[in-house]
């Protein structure tokens, strides 16, 4: 199944720039049939979005989970409060499940903020026989001495 940008690009590289089908292959690294489907059909293949379920999603769990993980984001990361306590609080609180439930949801909170944060960035694209320079204050021993 091809991401959604691979996609893009195909149907772009059909429609405004004009390759063929066979040079888009060869271009993406993709089937020609693949090629073909996305590049000259109407229709774009849909996300596939599961529907989260269980204590942690349909009980108020998670959402006390989420905002303990957002609180803690704010701290220095020794003030954390690591997934055992917040397993031993849920517990003190009432809570029926079990340890690894909570491990799992968090490392699932987790992973979606860092989902959040990588669309923010663009990656750098530098051009042959360019270079980028720092002129930052550097420090060398010219006959022993220390120069600035």
């Amino acid at each position: 199944m091809l991401a959604m940008s691979e996609v893009n690009c195909i149907k772009t590289l059909r429609n405004e720039k004009g390759l063929s089908i066979t040079e888009i292959a060869k271009t993406m690294q993709v089937n020609w049939r693949t090629a073909k489907k996305y590049g000259d059909g109407d229709q774009l293949p849909q996300e596939k979005t599961h529907l989260k379920k269980g204590m942690m999603y349909d009980e108020k769990w998670g959402e006390i989970v989420m905002d303990w993980l957002e609180e803690d984001v704010k701290l220095k990361k020794k003030l954390r409060r690591k997934n055992k306590k917040i397993y031993e609080d849920l517990v003190k609180d009432g809570f029926q499940g079990s340890y690894r439930t909570v491990c799992n949801f968090i490392q699932e909170w987790k992973a979606s903020q860092e989902d959040e944060a990588d669309k923010g960035y663009e990656r750098l694209d530098h051009p042959e026989g360019e270079a980028q320079v720092d002129f930052g204050i550097m420090e060398a021993v010219h006959d022993g001495e220390y120069m600035h």
